[in-house]
């Protein structure tokens, strides 16, 4: 579903329902755009009173690798759930299985704006593999294969 009229496909208490993180490990702030079972975009405003930038670094901060990555997965998760038409639960986890071809291309900083990326690449066996990549502007910063595995079978069914 294209977001057409300047509307989050999910806002950000949607986003709350479908991903059990919470402060200060939410990283995934609106969804601009999703179309189940193919690809979704979504947004992280990062700003200069992130937790991470206290140590990381100080002098000039930048956005942890690990944590632009955890953006990443948090994204794939969502449109992986949206996919199957359910919802996580108190008794539902979504397990990061592997990561390949990982890049780094520019570093992210206090008052970026990273569009975040993923696409469906393949299912095998209840093991996704999505192609992530995560933007500020039109640079990419950060691309990789992602493999999630959602416990799906424990979620809550979305009922239209």
């Amino acid at each position: 579903m294209s977001n057409t009229d300047n509307k989050p496909f999910l806002d950000i208490y949607a986003i709350l329902k479908r991903l059990p993180h919470r402060y200060p490990f939410l990283l995934v702030d609106r969804v601009l755009e999703c179309t189940p079972g193919q690809s979704i975009r979504a947004l992280k405003n990062v700003t200069v009173n992130e937790p991470f930038f206290t140590g990381h670094f100080p002098e000039r901060p930048v956005m942890p690798g690990v944590m632009v990555l955890e953006a990443l997965a948090q994204t794939a998760g969502i449109l992986t759930y949206t996919t199957l038409g359910r919802v996580p639960n108190e008794n539902t986890r979504f397990y990061f299985a592997g990561i390949d071809a990982c890049r780094f291309r520019r570093p992210v900083e206090p008052g970026d704006q990273l569009i975040l990326t993923a696409t469906v690449g393949r299912n095998m066996k209840g093991i996704w593999k999505l192609n992530t990549a995560a933007f500020v502007g039109e640079v990419e910063a950060v691309s990789a294969e992602m493999m999630l595995f959602p416990d799906a079978e424990n979620a809550t069914v979305v009922t239209p």
